[in-house]
């Protein structure tokens, strides 16, 4: 902004008006119009406005010169700006209820708890100014990002993410996670003791009920998805033999980054959800298993994506039921609903 010196004739004082860029060049447009150098017309043309809009800039200009086209905003305070005291009840909500939460999740549940409507910029303002909150900056991703499959159930990660879920109210456990590649939905969640061999065949189970049959699996390369070299199957565990037995690809990544989006819902989900059963009081793994489909419908309203197909690219229909049965896991029995008398078919074609 400069300042630019205005002289009042019958007062004969001069004042300092300040001036953004663009006002000094409207200023200059405005001139040439009073001048009659240019035409009302081309002028509005020039500045992209009507011609009506021009014609008051003229008017203002003649009236009062340069600082006639000064915004009239300039150092009054805005129209939307809240109340004090509807910052300090902001405020005084978020310490008293939510003093770690982000500021969009503190925004939600100024909303769903506390019928407090407001932006979530206004409360990331609020919070930065109380010492709630300090400004991120973002870092670049060094890692490229794989394309999502198109189709939903075209592909699900999965992977255990161990944490202290119940924040010492309860015991330390591991959260099974499937989500779709597609979509970033959550697709099955449960919480285990540890992550096992029976908690992914448990998540599995839940999935395929609820999803029927997904056309492959994307995993790290844990113990539990890929084998030693010298078992008597090269490259099957028990869990990679269910998935051969119910023809569904097993794919491991080579790397974390390569499973980028489970990761990324794992460090959504220790914030989220470790908080949200906070504010129910969850304390054990049967409490936390009762909570996650709740959890899980919300979260997915509000983060999931429209995959690039409106085609689904897994088996859905349900027509009877087949037994994997593993003779090294002690006599497991593993049922799963599939179709037996259609070969596998993604998007209408074998």
């Amino acid at each position: 902004k400069l300042k630019c010196p205005v002289f009042q004739e019958r007062a004969l004082t001069e004042e300092l008006v300040s001036l953004s860029d663009k006002e000094l060049d409207r200023v200059s447009l405005i001139e040439r119009v009073d001048r009659r150098e240019i035409s009302q017309v081309e002028a509005a043309n020039l500045a992209g406005r009507s011609i009506r809009q021009v014609r008051r800039w003229l008017a203002r200009y003649r009236q009062s010169g340069a600082a006639g086209l000064a915004s009239r905003h300039r150092g009054k305070q805005s129209n939307n700006r809240l109340s004090n005291t509807r910052r300090d009840q902001i405020i005084k909500t978020i310490v008293d209820h939510y003093p770690d939460f982000g500021p969009t999740l503190a925004n939600e549940m100024l909303v769903a708890e506390h019928d407090i409507h407001v932006s979530t910029e206004s409360v990331r303002q609020l919070m930065i100014g109380s010492g709630l909150w300090r400004a991120r900056t973002r870092h670049r991703e060094t890692h490229p990002l794989r394309d999502r499959r198109p189709r939903r159930g075209e592909m699900i990660q999965i992977d255990g993410s161990p944490h202290d879920w119940f924040e010492g109210r309860g015991p330390r456990c591991t959260l099974i996670v499937f989500i779709d590649d597609a979509t970033s939905e959550l697709m099955s969640l449960q919480f285990w003791p540890q992550e096992t061999t029976e908690a992914y065949m448990s998540v599995l189970g839940d999935y395929l009920v609820q999803h029927g049959r997904p056309v492959s699996v994307y995993s790290d390369q844990h113990g539990i998805f890929r084998a030693k070299e010298n078992t008597e199957t090269p490259g099957l565990t028990q869990f990679g033999r269910v998935l051969e037995d119910l023809q569904v690809e097993a794919i491991q990544a080579s790397s974390p980054q390569a499973k980028g989006r489970v990761e990324r819902a794992n460090r959504t989900l220790q914030d989220r959800l470790v908080k949200m059963m906070r504010l129910r009081g969850i304390d054990s793994i049967a409490a936390g298993n009762a909570y996650l489909p709740e959890f899980i419908s919300a979260h997915n309203q509000r983060f999931a994506t429209r995959p690039l197909s409106s085609a689904y690219g897994a088996i859905v229909q349900n027509r009877g039921v087949i037994a994997v049965t593993d003779g090294d896991s002690g006599g497991m029995r593993f049922d799963v609903f599939l179709p037996v008398t259609q070969e596998p078919q993604v998007n209408g074609e074998p």
